[in-house]
Parts: structure tokens; C-alpha cells; sequence
């Protein structure tokens, strides 16, 4: 335990608030944490979140003013940076900032200590870049090349202003090394193990693919090699590559579209795997399906290397290509027996909220206590 006095206001800084996903659960559990927390964002529908985060005191950034910001925020990425900077965080002593689009760019006072929790260095702009430009007509294009240029000139900038980094994976404190020059500590993100739970009796009858269906998640590989398994496989979300993804579809795969959150328990229960086959910077979908008793077959990059464990939890292939995902299927439909769901449930209450908490306060007070032997302040 930390033997520094406790912070006397704290600003809890996030991108946007705009839906309930990953983000926005690390954001309502560092809110646990510091109850008396400010949170500043750029953006915020309240009708959109959870009743924890409705009742926070929430301030917006300059951009929220702009035409139809709440919809067409990512037209005005450009506008983000000043907008961080001109907020007022003089009052605080502790800047906790969760970034994956443009929220640590913030000035701290001096001597406050500026912790950022990462969920990845914006995708659009370094990893994703080449391939989010080319999904742009000409215009917009060469309008977004200029932009970017600038803002990854911001953002390293920016990252110099932080104290210190907590990555959410090994595979982002990686990227953050590689992007800001700079080591981060990792700790998983949280995730909602209370209505999760394996199933005791019943039959696992399909494969599931759950995802946002946009290209990188790569729905279009997991429909792609069961086309060639005599297997079920259920698809469910929603999103551009919904058609795409019909077209191509043999008559063994379904498309469920968009399923409410408190039909993904039973969803994950009746599974006999979860096929996850993107390179995800951790993957909350995977957790979810283990807490279930669900073996995952997933890709071996990215976050599911932090969450998975190999032929205990499920397999991983290797390149990212149908005929890799449907020898993997293949495989874990010949050792199916091996996986106990009971071992695969109890492996995934290891990322549960309080262990998040936990960890990420053992950071702050690492980052804080460095910061005081710097500044000589207490």
C-alpha cells in the first residue's frame, strides 16, 4: 500500500462516451476507485451508458459544440487535440486518462502525476493507417493523409507529457515501445464475470463467431473455412460487411445479426468453441466465452496470447488464412473431450473487475510515488 497521502481531486479522461464497450467498462471501474472523480470526454450520450457512468460528473470538450458532434465525432479528429489541451486541469493532482482515440493529449499541472491506461495508440493513424486510407475515395484521401501526418506528430508529442503508461496486453505495451518510445506495465482489462458461468447440462451444437462485422475482425475468414467443414457455424453482429458475409455463406453458417447482451450467456453456453480469428489488441469476447466453460480457437497474435492458453483453454493456428482456421477446427474436433469447461471458466475469473482494480491501483501508486521522488513534492 502506498504510504503517499491519497489524491485530493482526480480527472478521469476518456476519448468518448458514446456506447458501453471495453473502454467505457475500464473507465466506470476506474470511477469505482475514485468516486469523486471528474470525467472529461469529447463527446457523451448519456442515454447510452450504464447507470454508474449516467450519474458521473461529466464535462465535455470544445468539440461536443461543434455541428452534429455526437454523430459525426470522428469527422472532427482534426479539432481533438486543442480540444484536450484547452481543458482546465489545474485542480487535479491525479490525470487518469484512458486512450484509444485522442485523450491523453491533456496538460497536468506540474507536479500532478498523469497515468495512462492504453487500450492502443490510435489504430487510424499507425497500424490501421494504410489500410483505413484505402477504404477513402480520392478526396478524403488526400485530406486525411495530411491529417494524419500531423496528428502522429501530436500524439508522440503527447505521450512525452504522461508520467506513465499501463498497457491492456503484452501485444499493446509492444506497440507503445515501438510508437512513443516508451515501457508500460500491463494490466488486463476488466471483465463482467457476474452473469457469466458454464453451463451444467446440455448440448454445445455450433461454432460462434461474435464480432463488430467490420474487415479487421475477419468474419470473412472464419464463413470462409467453414465452407468447407460439414459444421455449424452461427455469425452474430452487426455491421458494412453484413452483406458481404450473406453473399458468401454456405448453407451451414447463419447470420444472427446484432443479439442483445443478455442473450450472449446462453449464446456462449451452447457453443462448442469460440472462433476468434483477428489480431486483437486484448479481447473481451474471448474472456467472456471462457467464463462460459467455452474453449476459444483464435489466432496466435495479438491479446489472445495474454488470455488464452494453449490446448487448455483452446488452440491457436497460426497465419491468418482459411485453410489454417479450418485445420485448427479440425483438430479441436478430435480432442474436444480434453477441455473441461469447469478448468476453462475458473482460468477466466482471473480477469475479473477486482483484480483490475487491484492492479491498476498498484500502478498509480508506483507512478505517483516516482513522480513525488522527482518533483520532491509529497
Amino acid at each position: 500500500m502506498s504510504s503517499l497521502p491519497a489524491p485530493k481531486r482526480v480527472a478521469l479522461v476518456h476519448y468518448w462516451l458514446l456506447g458501453m464497450r471495453g473502454g467505457e467498462r475500464v473507465l466506470e471501474e476506474m470511477l469505482r476507485l475514485y468516486p469523486d472523480a471528474d470525467v472529461f470526454t469529447h463527446v457523451v450520450d448519456r442515454a447510452t451508458l450504464s447507470p454508474l457512468l449516467k450519474e458521473a460528473r461529466i464535462t465535455e470538450t470544445s468539440v461536443a459544440r461543434l455541428p452534429g458532434a455526437r454523430r459525426h465525432y470522428q469527422k472532427y479528429l482534426g479539432f481533438m487535440p486543442r480540444a484536450l489541451e484547452e481543458l482546465d486541469l489545474s485542480a487535479y493532482d491525479l490525470v487518469l486518462s484512458s486512450e484509444s482515440g485522442p485523450a491523453k493529449g491533456v496538460i497536468a499541472r506540474p507536479d500532478a502525476t498523469h497515468l495512462c491506461y492504453c487500450h492502443s495508440p490510435m489504430r487510424y493513424i499507425w497500424d490501421h493507417y494504410p489500410t483505413y486510407r484505402a477504404t477513402l475515395g480520392r478526396l478524403k484521401r488526400a485530406y486525411f493523409s495530411r491529417l494524419a501526418h500531423r496528428l502522429r506528430l501530436w500524439d508522440v508529442t503527447s505521450a512525452a507529457r504522461v508520467d506513465a503508461f499501463v498497457a491492456n496486453s503484452r501485444f499493446i505495451a509492444a506497440r507503445i515501445n515501438r510508437t512513443y518510445g516508451r515501457e508500460a506495465s500491463v494490466v488486463h482489462p476488466p471483465v463482467d464475470l457476474d452473469r457469466f458461468g458454464p453451463r451444467e447440462a446440455g448440448a454445445r451444437g455450433y461454432y460462434l463467431f461474435l464480432s463488430e462485422l467490420v474487415p479487421y475482425k475477419r468474419a470473412d475468414l472464419a464463413v470462409e473455412a467453414f465452407r468447407g467443414l460439414d459444421l455449424p457455424l452461427k455469425v452474430a453482429g452487426s455491421g458494412p460487411d453484413a452483406a458481404r458475409l450473406e453473399a458468401m455463406a454456405g448453407p451451414n453458417v447463419e447470420l444472427l445479426g446484432r443479439v442483445p447482451d443478455a442473450d450472449l450467456p446462453d449464446l456462449y453456453r451452447g457453443a462448442r468453441a469460440l472462433i476468434f480469428p483477428a489480431e486483437e489488441d486484448f479481447g473481451i469476447v474471448p474472456v467472456e466465452a471462457m467464463a462460459c466453460g467455452t474453449p476459444v480457437i483464435a489466432l496466435g497474435r495479438g491479446g489472445a496470447l495474454d488470455s488464452v492458453k494453449d490446448g487448455v483453454t483452446g488452440l491457436f493456428f497460426h497465419e491468418q488464412t482459411p485453410e489454417a482456421l479450418r485445420a485448427a477446427v479440425q483438430d479441436f474436433e478430435s480432442r474436444r473431450a480434453q477441455f473441461d469447461a469447469e478448468a476453462i471458466a475458473a482460468h477466466a475469473r482471473g480477469f475479473a473487475a477486482d483484480r483490475f482494480r487491484r492492479e491498476l491501483q498498484d500502478a498509480i501508486d508506483v507512478a505517483r510515488a516516482a513522480k513525488a521522488a522527482r518533483t520532491g513534492t509529497p
